[in-house]
């Protein structure tokens, strides 16, 4: 083998080894990314879901006034 088919298989090597590595991390941060559109939702829903029964009270009082 010439030095540079070494350095080649040397560097690819060395790239799989850091992606192998970071796969532990990668995972961490995925299920923060899942857990933080999770809450996203959980206080928009929220959010909606008041204000959409503020709504619907008032069209009742509204059209239990006729």
């Amino acid at each position: 083998m010439t030095s540079r088919m070494i350095s080649v298989l040397a560097f690819i090597a060395g790239i799989k080894d850091r992606l192998a590595a970071e796969k532990g991390a990668t995972a961490t941060e995925y299920s923060l990314l899942v857990a933080f559109i999770a809450f996203l939702i959980i206080v928009g829903v929220t959010a909606f879901g008041n204000a959409l029964n503020t709504w619907f009270s008032s069209l009742g009082t509204t059209v239990g006034s006729w």
